[in-house]
């Protein structure tokens, strides 16, 4: 018991029914934004999660202590530059299970990544994309924009009428393309409402017909475990942003052989070995498609957050926020005029609970929820315009999306001043 006692020492860690788990309240201490007695509720982390000190502080030191030019300049300035931003690569490659650190490619974010695939490969007329009906714009638009400018064929998976998976209708659209299959790209988790899909599933069915697997993590790498060997994927794209880490940061993982058969859709310096007046030769992958002056900070606080979230257990976080959608779920649901998207049951839909209001409008209940309470949502389509215009429901909904260091006392304020408002206004 003393050597359990031990390693709790940390405050990130008490001991429990003759185990170890995570402390996430006393967490809340690495953020600056939630150490105030009058800290928000926030919770909008499906947009953007909030920085640990350790984040913000590796951004003050590049650009006070080390601003220099990282893979270019050998100074120590550069030196230093260099060496972080290979750490940060590798601590990136070591928490996705990538093969190799020449697999992760530093992006702008997740739609960076995922333009990159599409733009990068070769297209012929009537190739086959398979996506499902509650993507991100991320996922859909550069997809439509191939449709057309190249002649490729997008088709839409429908799910459940529950927003949950339906891998029969999938496999009936893989067996009706047929030969023409090029890629399945789908969001591993959705930003719409949190449901997941099973990616190992559909790889496995997905590769049977010889077709590619891209998987839109944005919402599923900071939220539970994601190891691509596991998954059988082809690709992974995320945004650091989601992470704990800075904006203007995302990854993208490959199999580096598919990366390598890529054309980068950013030409320029760092993206070629060498180049004379008339030709160039391609550097090889990941810088070919890190083309221009990197963001070294953001790639060196990138470093920083994976680092920190190296030191969670990623299915405790997952169940710390099922455990805090449960309370939020509890409280809402039977609310007059109001509905949660997706399943009933919050351990299936993570830690997002967006919620359909009826005649009231959501930008204006996302308003009053901050002035009053303190409680910070998103309210709209969330990007999934696709959705909501095929449900007919132009105003959106409101979303509620937990993260690990949300507490219980965040989403019950939530619930109590969402209960007050609907009754007030309604």
């Amino acid at each position: 018991m003393q050597g359990l006692w031990s390693q709790c020492s940390s405050a990130r860690l008490f001991p429990r029914s003759g185990c170890v788990v995570m402390n996430f309240k006393a967490m809340r201490e690495d953020f600056p934004t939630l150490r105030s007695s009058d800290a928000p509720a926030y919770l909008d982390n499906a947009c953007v999660t909030l920085k640990p000190q350790s984040v913000i502080d590796s951004i003050h030191r590049y650009y006070s202590e080390t601003p220099g030019c990282g893979g270019r300049s050998v100074h120590r300035y550069g030196t230093a530059v260099s060496k972080g931003v290979s750490d940060a690569r590798k601590g990136l490659a070591e928490f996705i299970n990538a093969e190799s650190t020449n697999e992760v490619v530093f992006t702008r974010n997740a739609t960076h990544s995922i333009n990159q695939i599409a733009h990068g490969m070769s297209w012929n007329k009537g190739d086959v994309v398979l996506t499902t009906d509650r993507e991100h714009n991320s996922n859909l638009v550069p997809w439509l924009q191939l449709e057309q400018e190249r002649g490729i064929d997008h088709r839409v998976v429908r799910s459940f009428e529950d927003n949950t998976f339906d891998l029969e209708a999938f496999e009936e659209s893989c067996k009706s393309a047929g030969s023409n299959l090029r890629m399945v790209s789908m969001s591993h988790v959705g930003n719409l409402d949190g449901v997941s899909i099973p990616i190992r599933e559909i790889a496995k069915i997905a590769h049977d017909f010889d077709a590619l697997v891209a998987v839109d993590g944005a919402q599923s790498t900071p939220h539970m475990n994601v190891d691509v060997q596991q998954l059988g994927i082809d690709f992974l794209s995320f945004s650091i942003h989601k992470m704990c880490g800075p904006s203007g940061m995302g990854g993208l993982w490959g199999k580096y052989e598919l990366l390598d058969g890529l054309r980068t859709i950013q030409s320029g310096g760092q993206t070629v070995a060498s180049s004379t007046y008339t030709d160039a030769i391609w550097a090889q992958p990941p810088a070919r498609f890190e083309g221009g002056l990197g963001n070294f900070s953001g790639m060196l606080a990138t470093g920083a957050a994976i680092e920190y979230l190296s030191t969670l257990d990623m299915d405790a976080v997952h169940q710390q926020e099922v455990s805090l959608n449960k309370i939020m779920t509890k409280g809402v649901k039977d609310l007059a005029g109001l509905e949660i998207i997706g399943p009933e049951d919050a351990s299936k839909r993570g830690g997002i609970c967006s919620i359909l209001m009826d005649k009231l409008p959501a930008h204006d209940v996302a308003l009053l929820l901050d002035e009053a309470a303190g409680v910070m949502v998103r309210s709209g389509q969330h990007c999934v315009h696709s959705w909501f215009a095929d449900k007919g429901l132009p105003q959106g909904s409101l979303r509620a999306s937990a993260y690990f260091y949300n507490t219980e006392e965040d989403v019950k304020r939530f619930v109590d001043t969402l209960t007050e408002i609907v009754h007030t206004l309604s």
